[in-house]
């Protein structure tokens, strides 16, 4: 998935202490939980970009003593979770590079570019040497080339700016939110669709944009608004721009944000999450008629939809697996192998609860049913009665090309299981999956999202 973060400093800085540099990475220490692999901070001094940038979490990947040679007035921030390209070096964001037209630009991007093969062969047929494996490089390689759209009005200070900017963005299809520096501007831009989420707050010292609002919580900043799909932002000294480069009447936001990926407490879709997943858990224990002791959720995505079905039901809701938060995200795991391990060290059954009893255990998806063999057997082991399994979303049938690594139908167990089929590979005694109507019913202006995950139905084509 990946999580972005920019900031523009509206004051001058206190001597001694680096205000941009502390909201970069709070920024994204905050946006953790979607991405694991490596994290990075760049920044924009006298036409300079000054970039910090390693493997690993944010604490670990970013010390002190980096974070002191960020200065100026404006820094972009990343935590990555690759879905395109490898896990190298070069492959960490902010990715920067220099271009003919505009001198350094950076840029950290969340989604995936659905013909990304097809122009990385166009600049490549031009000249452009590209470092990445990275689809995110090739906004960059597209400023040197691509001729102006001057089809947009802009302001005299981005009047040499946004024909290109028009025409990079016009060119790339797919799904992306990123932010860029250029000539010391923060740049915010969305695709057509709206398949990620980007949205803008506010500090009286600050403009800011990140992929969540929690981002904004820990500077304390104030939510603003989305940045829309098809929209341009500029920040820069002078104020703040916005420009439309495409205004499509459908958008397509990504459904699996609300079911799995965004944190709870956040704004995103003009929704919480956990609002969301409680309603999810509600519809689910409507469509179920199974009898249990208990409800348990698979911490910490599936609490809230446990919490939801647990009122609905009037069964008592209960902590019976319980969760070593030090471990990362099972499902965002770079590696099968990794995934296997995690699962073993991040959850443990809480045998005081769960014995003897017939248990309804609330999760969020089955994806790979790594997770969800080993829960079954770690409560059967500890001494459950029964174990109905019940997922708070229907069964993932198709791989995302909008950003989330699912590339292959093969690795997606209900893509060719029956749900009986899957039942007896987890072990479970029953097994129940949201329908795609009720989780529709759980969300405003279902025709908004994108479930191709669920349902097959792509809404921008693939090119390879």
């Amino acid at each position: 998935m990946c999580g972005v973060f920019g900031v523009y400093l509206t004051e001058d800085e206190d001597v001694g202490f680096s205000k941009l540099a502390t909201f970069a990475y709070f920024g994204i220490y905050s946006l953790q939980h979607r991405g694991q692999e490596s994290a990075g901070i760049c920044s924009y001094v006298n036409g300079e970009i000054v970039r910090i940038a390693n493997k690993g979490l944010v604490l670990d990947a970013i010390s002190k003593e980096d974070i002191k040679n960020l200065k100026g007035k404006v820094a972009i921030s990343h935590v990555r979770y690759s879905t395109a390209g490898d896990d190298s070096f070069e492959n960490i964001q902010p990715i920067v590079r220099s271009s003919s037209r505009f001198g350094e630009v950076a840029i950290v991007h969340n989604g995936n570019l659905t013909n990304y093969h097809l122009i990385r062969r166009m600049l490549e047929k031009n000249g452009v040497n590209l470092k990445c494996t990275s689809d995110t490089e090739v906004f960059l390689g597209l400023l040197d080339v691509v001729e102006k759209d001057n089809s947009i009005a802009s302001h005299i200070l981005d009047e040499e700016l946004i024909p290109y900017l028009v025409s990079v963005l016009k060119l790339v299809e797919g799904a992306y939110s990123i932010l860029m520096i250029i000539n010391g501007k923060l740049i915010a831009a969305r695709d057509p669709l709206g398949f990620r989420p980007l949205l803008m707050g506010r500090r009286k010292d600050a403009i800011v944009f990140a992929s969540e609002t929690c981002a904004f919580d820990i500077i304390e900043a104030d939510y603003w608004r989305e940045v829309k799909p098809g929209e341009i932002t500029i920040v820069d000294e002078n104020g703040i721009r916005t420009y439309f480069f495409s205004k499509s009447q459908n958008t397509k936001k990504c459904i699996f944000e609300h079911v799995y990926f965004a944190r709870p407490d956040s704004l995103i879709f003009s929704e919480y999450p956990y609002n969301v997943r409680k309603k999810m858990g509600m519809e689910l224990a409507k469509e179920d008629d199974v009898e249990a002791d208990i409800v348990i959720p698979v911490p910490d995505s599936g609490m809230p939809a446990a919490i939801g079905y647990s009122q609905y039901k009037n069964i008592p809701y209960e902590m019976g697996l319980i969760r070593n938060h030090y471990i990362g995200r099972t499902f965002i795991a770079p590696s099968q192998d990794i995934r296997n391990l995690s699962v073993l060290m991040k959850l443990n059954p809480n045998k005081g609860i769960i014995k003897d009893k017939s248990v309804v255990v609330i999760d969020d998806s089955i994806v790979r049913g790594t997770t969800s063999k080993r829960i079954v057997n770690l409560l059967k082991e500890a001494g459950a009665k029964e174990v109905h399994m019940r997922i708070a979303s229907p069964p993932v049938i198709g791989p995302c090309y909008y950003g989330i690594d699912t590339p292959t139908k093969e690795e997606l167990m209900a893509s060719h299981m029956s749900v009986e089929d899957i039942r007896k590979f987890i072990g479970a005694n029953s097994l129940k999956y949201l329908s795609l109507e009720g989780l529709m019913r759980s969300v405003q202006d279902p025709d908004s999202f994108c479930d191709a995950c669920f349902t097959d139905n792509y809404p921008v084509e693939i090119k390879l």
